[in-house]
């Protein structure tokens, strides 16, 4: 996952796109039952994997290259969570605090030294800005629509991906993926796609799924490429069906959104 590129909108968007993991909130102890659901073919288990996802109720981690994070989906709810933070190493961090509760949105963040010279960036520190959706012109930033997309990590579309797998043990499995055919996982950077050229073509990849056969784990191993260093996505479920759903924030520290919030979105 390549951050070092980023916008303020882009930003954003890597709330609910980053590559992910998972863990299952369930037994993990494997079942006669559970065991005969989970295909035998390797490539099939991994892409059944996928499927309980969609049902959109699940909690997650994600951690990249100087990116780590957390949150959940409740689509009963239709709400989420998302928690980001990005420390490279290089003197440049900040963190995202985003909460939807569908029709409405808040975030609060705090991008450090770079808000010294952007008031703008400034005023989200101390409290959770009220996002008016309506307002919010670009879908690949605060746009948010669950009914559309319930996987902040676009898994399925990796798993998609895979062209090479192997079982490697009890709910484990290896091989490598084409992220150069991923188009709507944005866990993997399209420049960064770009960038590796061949390379994107054979991604080794390491999963994890639960007795039930759900994807709790999925780590992909990106080289060095471009202004990237080689580095690994890891991505985490758990709590299927169990997530609780998201809650507003504090009325004492929600400000209405102002015209510069929403222009950093447009």
């Amino acid at each position: 996952m390549n951050i070092r590129r980023w916008s303020v909108g882009v930003l954003a968007a890597t709330l609910f796109v980053p590559g992910l993991a998972a863990c299952n909130s369930g037994s993990t102890e494997p079942t006669a039952a559970a065991s005969a659901a989970v295909p035998a073919d390797p490539k099939e288990a991994l892409l059944a994997s996928t499927k309980e996802i969609e049902k959109g109720n699940f909690t997650f981690t994600i951690a990249g290259d100087g990116l780590t994070g957390q949150g959940l989906v409740h689509k009963p709810s239709n709400s989420a969570t998302m928690k980001l933070n990005f420390d490279d190493g290089s003197g440049t961090s900040f963190s995202v605090d985003l909460i939807h509760i569908a029709p409405e949105s808040w975030v609060k963040a705090d991008f450090g030294a770079l808000a010294d010279s952007v008031p703008a960036l400034a005023k989200m520190k101390d409290k959770y800005q009220h996002l008016d959706q309506s307002k919010v012109k670009d879908s690949d930033s605060l746009g948010i629509n669950l009914e559309e997309d319930v996987d902040p990590a676009g898994a399925d579309a990796l798993v998609k991906a895979v062209t090479d797998v192997q079982k490697t043990g009890e709910g484990t499995y290896t091989g490598k993926l084409d992220a150069s055919a991923v188009s709507d996982a944005d866990a993997l950077d399209a420049d960064l796609v770009k960038a590796l050229g061949d390379k994107a073509k054979a991604l080794p990849f390491t999963a994890k799924l639960d007795a039930e056969g759900r994807l709790t784990e999925l780590v992909v191993s990106v080289p060095a490429a471009g202004e990237s260093k080689a580095h690994d996505i890891k991505v985490t479920y758990a709590d299927y069906g169990s997530a609780s759903a998201a809650q507003k924030p504090p009325a004492d520290q929600v400000i209405e959104a102002s015209d510069e919030t929403y222009q950093m979105f447009q």
